[in-house]
Order: structure tokens, then C-alpha cells, then sequence
């Protein structure tokens, strides 16, 4: 039996000629489990895809991956399509993924999930971050569709409620690949120009892919970085975006952020009339306690006959004048009393009255009193005083006591 012998890269090429023949594996739809999911700088994503009992190797190229709008990741149950072929270089066979299709939920649902996550970790959600609208802006900056009907409402709305704010409408698409880059613009250029003091953006309702671009990580940081307060206002009611967790106030409907952004002009107008009225009736009121008080005041003797609180303050004063003189003539007088009580003592224990009644006093020369004899010597100088003259006398002699 003659067998063809082949080189390494010859048999790889056959078998990989044969597997881009077979129909069924030029275009199919795998199910498994990721596994080794990697992304390279190239931008390529490789991984594994496996059940059970099997695994086999998937590539996808960076134009595909691209295209993901969401995040793949181990563990998670996905469907790849694509084709089957072999890598020449290593003789292995894998798929060559286009599209990952996410199990349960679409892939728009598994992207708005984790880039929510993604951005709620980050605190873009924080309440903490939320500027608060102005309650009387001057001009409201309006990014949409010039074309759309949600413009029309803003425009609407703003003019009935407000009239008095002016409108920017700064253009952008709001569906398709362009739309994200150009609501950031949008966004990045009203707050570095200062076009406004508030920021609505929004588009008017749709499925999740017309609204996809409110779920964009570009718009959603744009939002979070505006100095200018935003308002999102996408789709109606029930749908929520990423710009509707980031902005600082979500509006249910276009129309609704319209309302929200400024204040209506007839609740206003009720509020100045009720506020002149209330102004009105507490002037009246005050003028009548006024009037009131000036009637008493006018009223009093003080008003009719000013002088006569004069005088009777005059008459006051004498009163307390003389209370006070008499009061300090009695205490004069007494003290006078005192006086002379004292001075009558003083005179009787006076050694004057002494000597006026013929007595004499003797003193030695410090002017001490001399008591007895024994305190002086025969010799010493001594001094008489009598009432009216003194002498001055010389001991001779010191006679005993008897």
C-alpha cells in the first residue's frame, strides 16, 4: 500500500481545507460556558468555551469584540457564533467567534447591568455628587435631536411655564454609533463656553437600542463632569438609563424636565398676589396698632400739659432737697452733742484744771513727770509748772518720805 507522505503544514492545510468546505461548520451557533477568557493589547479576545465534557478553543478578533455591548467574563453562559476552522501554525482547531450572544437576558441588558455596577462603584451615583437645579434660571441649555418631537415638547413646555428663560438647543444625534461621542461633546462644550444654567438632555421613547446611547460610559462621565446641573429626560416613564442614574435630576418624560427645570410662571404670579395681599393686611394691621398707640400717648396729661411733668418733678426735687437737708442738720446736731459730751470729759481729767486749783507738776529736763522724790538726786534740774509759769530749779536736797 503506497502512503502519500506529507509535510506538517501540508496536512494542516488539508484538514483545514476540509473543515471551511463542510457547511455546517462554515457557519454555526455553540453553547457553553466561558472559561480563560482573555483580552491581549491587540485587542483579540481568546478564551475557551466548554460543557461538561468538552472544551474547545475560541478566538475573536478585534473588529467582532469590538462590537460587544457588553462585558464577557468566566463562568458566564453565552452562545458563540461563528465558524470552525484550524490555525495552520498549531494544528488546532477552534472557533472563529463574530458575535457572543449572553443567556437569559440580551446583551444590551447585560451591559446597561455591569457598566451600572461599573459606575455605582465608582460613586457616580452618589447623592452626594447631585448639584441642585436653580428655581429661577435664565437660560436652559437643551441637548437632543434638532428633528425629534422631544425638542418640541421642551420648547413647548418651557415657553407656557417660563417664558422668560432663553433656550440653546445644542444638536446631536441621539441613535447610533455617532450619537455618544456627540452628547459628550455637547455636554463638555455647554460647560466650557457657559452657555447655560441648567442642561436637559434626553430624546423622547423607543426600544433599548434607540435609547442606547443614554447608556453609553462616555455620556455618563460627561454628565457626571458638568459644573452645569443636568436633568436626563429619555424616553417615558419606565425607561432608565445610565445618564438617568448619573445626571442630578431625572425627568420622567421630555416634557417633564421641562417642567422641572424652571418654575411655573402662574403658580408664581398666585404666589406674588398672595404675598402682596398677606404684605397688604400685616401694613393695615401695623398701621391700626399705630394709630392705636399714638391715641393712647396722645392722650396722656404729659401730652396735653408738658410742663406740668416739669413742675411735678420740680416739686419732687425740692421735696427730696429738704428731706436730705434736714436729715444731715440732725446728724450735725448730734455730733455737735457728742462733741461737747466729749470735750467736757477731756477738760475734766485736764492736768491744767490741776494746776489752776494750786497745784504744780515736776519734770525732769526729757519733760518726763517726776512722782517721787526718790526718782532724783541732789544736783539734777528740774522743771515747776504751774497754771500760768514754770520754774526751772536745781535739787539741793531730797528729803525722806513721811
Amino acid at each position: 500500500m503506497d502512503l502519500s507522505v506529507l509535510s506538517v503544514t501540508e496536512l494542516n492545510m488539508h484538514i483545514k481545507d476540509l473543515l471551511d468546505s463542510d457547511v455546517l461548520l462554515m457557519g454555526l451557533a455553540v453553547k457553553g460556558e466561558l472559561s480563560n477568557y482573555k483580552i491581549y493589547p491587540s485587542g483579540h479576545h481568546y478564551f475557551t468555551l466548554k460543557d461538561a465534557e468538552s472544551s474547545i478553543r475560541c478566538v475573536m478578533f478585534k473588529g467582532n469584540a469590538s462590537k460587544l455591548r457588553f462585558r464577557p467574563d468566566n463562568g458566564m453562559v453565552v452562545t458563540a457564533v461563528g465558524r470552525v476552522t484550524v490555525f495552520p501554525r498549531d494544528g488546532a482547531y477552534q472557533i472563529y467567534c463574530s458575535d457572543l450572544l449572553p443567556e437569559g437576558m440580551g446583551d444590551l441588558h447585560i451591559a446597561f447591568e455591569q457598566l451600572k455596577e461599573k459606575l455605582s462603584k465608582e460613586g457616580l451615583f452618589d447623592v452626594s455628587h447631585k448639584k441642585p437645579i436653580p428655581k429661577f434660571p435664565e437660560t436652559i441649555a437643551v441637548i437632543t435631536s434638532s428633528a425629534g418631537a422631544a425638542v418640541r415638547d421642551i420648547i413647548r413646555v418651557l415657553g407656557k411655564r417660563w417664558p422668560m428663560a432663553k433656550v440653546v438647543i445644542l444638536p446631536v444625534r441621539v441613535q447610533g454609533v455617532e450619537a455618544p461621542p456627540e452628547i459628550a461633546g455637547a455636554m463638555r462644550y455647554a460647560n466650557k463656553y457657559k452657555v447655560a444654567d441648567i442642561i436637559i438632555t434626553g430624546r423622547g421613547g423607543g426600544s433599548i437600542e434607540d435609547l442606547w446611547a443614554f447608556n453609553d460610559e462616555k455620556v455618563a462621565r460627561a454628565i457626571y463632569d458638568s459644573e452645569i446641573p443636568v436633568i436626563s429626560a429619555v424616553g417615558h416613564e419606565p425607561d432608565v438609563t445610565i445618564a438617568d442614574y448619573v445626571a442630578d435630576l431625572r425627568a420622567a418624560t421630555p416634557s417633564n424636565a421641562a417642567e422641572l427645570a424652571v418654575p411655573d410662571q402662574s403658580e408664581q404670579r398666585e404666589m406674588l398676589y398672595s404675598a402682596e395681599a398677606r404684605a397688604l393686611h400685616a401694613m393695615r394691621k401695623k398701621l391700626s396698632e399705630f394709630k392705636l398707640r399714638l391715641s393712647d400717648i396722645a392722650s396722656r396729661r404729659v401730652m396735653k400739659n408738658p410742663t406740668a411733668y416739669i413742675d411735678q418733678k420740680r416739686l419732687e426735687l425740692d421735696s427730696v432737697g429738704n428731706s436730705l437737708i434736714s436729715r444731715y442738720e440732725r446728724i450735725i446736731n448730734l455730733k455737735k452733742q457728742e462733741y461737747v459730751r466729749y470735750a467736757a470729759a477731756l477738760d475734766a481729767l485736764s492736768p491744767l484744771k490741776v494746776l489752776g486749783r494750786g497745784y504744780a507738776i515736776a519734770t525732769d529736763e526729757s519733760g518726763k513727770t517726776i512722782s517721787s522724790a526718790d526718782s532724783v538726786q541732789i544736783g539734777d534740774r528740774i522743771n515747776i509748772s504751774f497754771s500760768r509759769s514754770s520754774l526751772k530749779c536745781t535739787v539741793n536736797d531730797v528729803a525722806a518720805g513721811v
